[in-house]
């Protein structure tokens, strides 16, 4: 059994007047937090009154840059050019920070949004771009990116930090992506399975797989989407399972 891991969750995705999730009452179980930086999610003052949250909790902040597509959340794919990709995660790495300078408070980490994660986990040149971006930001930067993927490759190449992350609450492919929201089983909803799956990845390093058979998983960090209607509840229930297990829950 691992004696420590870092528990994060995606945040501050609300926007105007539409609210997602309960980042308040969620951020007290975290140890980091990607906050969206507007192109997928949020808005200048979501990720001002976000920041606030962390520096008040204690938690690690991260920027969470994903493509422009407010309509599909940023989980649908494009077909965006590196130098373009470079740009969009420069630019919206660069908003968060000024709204982290401001509040005294220090930028962690990078971790890239729903299509732009999955596709810079298959796709190096994606890749490459990321990273770079995170890089030419603050080479101090931490990226967090899936576990054995082409990001993973690029953050090494540029000389990052790197953290793998694993999903509490999502499937996997025998190839160790992630199973694609539009198929059924893709998120898990039962609190046992998703129990099951972290004391998996905690105790024996592996996660079950779509098909049968298991995938070797190591992983430094574990995500909660923080959109889940639950995800209070169940941040909660896994802090308790931790905490029986003697893990310590710490930022990297």
């Amino acid at each position: 059994m691992r004696s420590r891991i870092d528990l994060n969750c995606d945040v501050g995705e609300s926007f105007g007047d539409w609210r997602m999730g309960a980042d308040a009452e969620l951020l007290p179980h975290a140890s980091s937090a990607n906050i969206a930086c507007g192109f997928h999610a949020g808005d200048p003052m979501v990720m001002h009154r976000t920041v606030a949250l962390c520096v008040r909790h204690g938690v690690a902040i991260g920027a969470h840059p994903g493509w422009p597509d407010l309509q599909g959340f940023g989980r649908r794919a494009l077909a965006a050019s590196p130098a373009e990709a470079y740009a969009f995660v420069l630019y919206q790495i660069s908003a968060l920070a000024g709204f982290v300078g401001a509040a005294g408070a220090r930028l962690q980490h990078v971790k890239p949004h729903g299509a732009l994660y999955n596709q810079a986990a298959r796709d190096r040149s994606l890749a490459d771009a990321i990273a770079a971006a995170v890089r030419d930001v603050d080479p101090q930067l931490r990226l967090y990116g899936l576990a054995g993927s082409e990001l993973q490759a690029a953050a090494l190449a540029h000389g990052l930090q790197w953290v793998a992350e694993a999903f509490v609450e999502r499937a996997y492919e025998p190839d160790g992506s992630l199973v694609a929201r539009s198929l059924p089983g893709a998120v898990l909803e039962d609190p046992g399975a998703i129990e099951s799956q972290v004391l998996g990845l905690l105790a024996r390093g592996e996660v079950a797989v779509r098909g049968g058979g298991t995938l070797r998983v190591d992983a430094d960090t574990l995500c909660l989407h923080g959109d889940r209607a639950d995800a209070v509840a169940l941040a909660q229930r896994l802090r308790r399972l931790l905490a029986a297990a003697g893990v310590e829950v710490s930022a990297p």
